[in-house]
């Protein structure tokens, strides 16, 4: 029988499956996102089975271990507490603040790990929304992305490899590129988040 296309030929044996397979999935194309808090204690996510709010020591513990698997990044969610929170996301630049200290412990115990940090005010602001919202309640994109931009600085600081903006502000990459390079921080990568499945 003539059939013009015969695929089952590309699947007869496994090495020749290997070499036909279009999507190869190794731990090395994996970010591991990490969850962590000020407490001490190591806390599962009651809202997310299976996911844990990590305290400082057990985040590095963990970044390790998923590095050693060969886990080549890891991206960090702060929970901030509420007292820490303001209109303005002030906490969200502190160079003392969760991120900076766990970026730079990441970066001492486990320095080939890349360390990719969430840029966002949502964690920080008491509206608990991504932009700084004015008293009308619209939301001031311009100077939301100036916090951006000190969030990120601060981020960079501290030794963040990449950062990751994750609001919806206009103009942000492009800011947040300017005030990177006029720092210094030429080598921060920015990747900026196209999408959020299951989010809600």
């Amino acid at each position: 029988m003539f059939i013009p296309l015969r695929p089952r030929r590309n699947r007869r044996s496994d090495s020749i499956r290997a070499l036909c397979q279009e999507t190869r999935l190794a731990a090395s194309d994996l970010i591991l996102p990490l969850f962590l808090h000020e407490d001490g204690e190591d806390v599962e996510i009651a809202s997310m089975p299976g996911c844990t709010r990590w305290s400082l020591p057990g985040l590095v513990r963990e970044a390790g271990e998923a590095h050693a698997l060969g886990v080549p990044a890891v991206v960090l969610f702060p929970k901030v507490p509420e007292e820490k929170k303001d209109p303005l996301a002030r906490e969200s630049w502190n160079p003392e603040g969760l991120i900076p200290q766990t970026v730079a412990a990441l970066k001492a115990a486990h320095p080939t790990l890349t360390v990719i940090t969430d840029v966002a005010l949502d964690p920080y602001n008491s509206d608990g929304h991504d932009g700084i919202v004015a008293e009308d309640g619209s939301i001031l994109n311009d100077e939301t992305v100036e916090v951006l931009c000190e969030q990120a600085l601060s981020q960079a600081r501290a030794g963040a490899d990449i950062v990751a903006p994750s609001d919806m502000m206009d103009g942000r990459v492009a800011a947040l590129r300017a005030a990177l390079d006029g720092e210094g921080y030429a080598d921060v990568g920015i990747l900026a988040y196209t999408a959020k499945y299951a989010s809600a």
